[in-house]
């Protein structure tokens, strides 16, 4: 499936953003979602995921507590609210989807993966 996200920009720090996703061709129903990032210089990280029928996986520990992932199905959109960044959350945000029920957060469980969006914190 095609995904594509969109939201990103530049903020300041304790600025929030929504980021959205929605898979092109299909039903987001059929997919658990997620997000990874990728800071310059790093390698890509987990940050939230949420599974087919709702449930949400535990966050990665420097998002918890400022982030949030939802869906709407009926919108066939996944999205996640990002709350008092910081510049250390810059980086290309990447949504993903997995034919499963249930994921854990490891990369190896997502098929398809969006284009990425960027997010820029400044100071």
């Amino acid at each position: 499936v095609q995904l594509q996200a969109s939201g990103g920009g530049l903020v300041q720090a304790g600025d929030s953003l929504r980021l959205s996703c929605a898979p092109s061709g299909s039903t987001l129903s059929r997919y658990s979602m997620g997000w990874f990032r990728q800071a310059p210089g790093k390698e890509r990280e987990f940050v939230a995921a949420i599974s087919r029928s709702g449930g949400r996986i535990p966050y990665a520990d420097p998002v918890k507590g400022r982030f949030t992932i939802s869906r709407d199905n009926a919108k066939n959109t996944v999205y996640l609210q990002m709350n008092s960044l910081k510049p250390e959350d810059t980086a290309v945000y990447y949504c993903t989807a997995a034919e499963r029920a249930y994921v854990y957060g490891r990369e190896y469980e997502f098929d398809s993966w969006g284009q990425g969006t960027l997010v820029t914190v400044s100071s």
